[in-house]
């Protein structure tokens, strides 16, 4: 069953197996103590850390284990602002960042301090000349992922930081997603990534803090890595997190082209197969291995359903799936399709057969979705005589309902003609402009509808 979800958890390297087994056995001493087992495992930690530091491009005792990636943002984010209080209260963030940052700021702000989101763009990328601007007077911390968890577009980490640096400034950077590609480049202050990502085991997390940067830690501490990350280090778990760090590295060249071919094949033939599709996030400027489509008129849980029956595992930052009502904060920011939103992320080793019968299989998984929810043809030519506006009444309905109920009857208004949707459902705010931007429709806005949730208007101009 082709696995297509790397970026949430890369099945475990061959060699992150191989070292998990070997330090079970030799690992599982207290490298605090002075024994013999201790000092054996005191110097297989010191090794990891050594490895670790050396892919990051830090200094080994900048870098500390964490129990994850969220936890070392957690702790990044709370001890950088802390340390920096009497600078300023200010927490400087990218609209398109993980949730455990944007979780962190949402803490921080509840304790008094203030996040300022800087926008990006329809490939969700961020401007650094914007993000330059957003710093300001009274600026703690600026965090910018190096690239998107949702989509895979990679961000200007280098041009802020060097903006950061200017104004004195740390920066935080996100590497979950690429560091298993390659070391981040510029002049970053404070750094977190997970090892799952890359194909090491869950619960080791890394967090590295350049000597000078002021850091408090918060919360209880003891004496082990450095008073950041208290409690018993998972040993084994962190030799096996190094050790698939240093081989995938040496991988990743050669298989990041291959699977950049790949990704290139998907990204040109959906659209081609599957009518009314939007590809978002950068064509170039991307992970290797990740690409996210959305699908018009589709019910993204029943989609990733339908691609599972068919032995295809794949994600959704959809607003249709059985986690939440909202579109993905990521999507939204963004201002694309979030309707059946399918993203996919290839493992190493992906093999080419696999992505061929990916495409094979979705144009059909696609159609029958549609037509389960009685998906309309693209609308007739405009009629002599009807009327001049209609109301469509979607409240309570979610999506792909909506957009389904305006495709319905667009073609019963003439040329010039209005249609106005009444929708309480989040997503109808991004997928009605977007079916207007990909029918040739004119969106003409949104307003409060006296009966609750909003009115959003189209005119048909075609």
């Amino acid at each position: 069953m082709p696995y297509f979800d790397a970026a949430s958890a890369a099945p475990l390297h061959p060699v992150a197996r191989q070292a998990l087994l070997a330090s079970l056995d030799e690992g599982w001493a207290d490298p605090a103590r002075l024994y013999r087992e201790g000092r054996r495992a005191r110097l297989l930690l010191d090794a990891a850390r050594e490895a670790a530091a050396e892919a990051v491009g830090c200094r080994a005792d900048e870098l500390v284990f964490t129990p994850s990636g969220t936890r070392a943002v957690h702790a990044g984010v709370s001890g950088a602002l802390a340390g920096r209080r009497r600078v300023g209260n200010r927490l400087v963030v990218s609209a398109v960042e993980h949730s455990s940052v944007l979780h962190a700021g949402e803490v921080h702000a509840a304790a008094g301090g203030t996040v300022a989101e800087v926008p990006v763009d329809r490939s969700g990328a961020v401007d650094a000349g914007a993000f330059a601007a957003a710093l300001g007077e009274g600026a703690a911390l600026a965090c910018l992922q190096s690239a998107n968890h949702e989509v895979g577009t990679e961000q200007p980490v280098a041009e802020v930081a060097e903006a950061c640096r200017g104004v004195g400034v740390p920066l935080l950077v996100d590497a979950a997603q690429s560091l298993g590609w390659g070391p981040v480049e510029g002049g970053w202050s404070l750094l977190a990534a997970s090892a799952h990502k890359w194909g090491g085991p869950a619960g080791v997390g890394l967090l590295a803090v350049r000597k000078g940067v002021r850091f408090a830690p918060q919360g209880p501490s003891d004496e082990r890595e450095s008073g950041r990350a208290p409690g018993f280090e998972n040993l084994p778990a962190i030799v096996a997190a190094a050790a698939s760090l240093r081989a995938v590295r040496a991988e990743a060249a050669a298989e990041g082209a291959r699977l950049r071919a790949l990704v290139d094949r998907i990204r040109a033939r959906v659209p081609e197969l599957v009518p009314d599709v939007e590809v978002v996030g950068d064509p170039v400027r991307r992970l290797p291995h990740l690409v996210t489509f959305s699908c018009l008129y589709v019910d993204g849980e029943t989609l990733l359903h339908e691609l599972d029956r068919e032995g295809f595992s794949v994600s959704s930052g959809s607003s249709c799936t059985s986690s939440t009502l909202t579109p993905s904060h990521v999507l939204r920011a963004m201002g694309v399709l979030s309707e059946g939103n399918v993203r996919v992320s290839l493992p190493a080793g992906t093999a080419e057969e696999d992505v061929d019968r990916f495409l094979d299989v979705l144009p059909g998984v696609v159609a029958g979705v549609r037509e389960r929810l009685g998906v309309p043809a693209a609308p007739a030519a405009a009629p002599a005589a009807g009327p001049g506006s209609l109301v469509v009444d979607a409240l309570g309905r979610r999506c792909p309902i909506p957009v389904i109920e305006l495709a319905k009857v667009i073609g019963d208004v003439p040329v010039g003609g209005t249609v106005t949707v009444l929708a309480d459902d989040e997503a109808a705010r991004l997928d009605i402009p977007a079916w207007c931007a990909m029918r040739g429709q004119e969106y003409v806005g949104e307003e409060d509808a006296p009966e609750g949730g909003r009115a959003y208007v189209v005119r048909r101009t075609s």
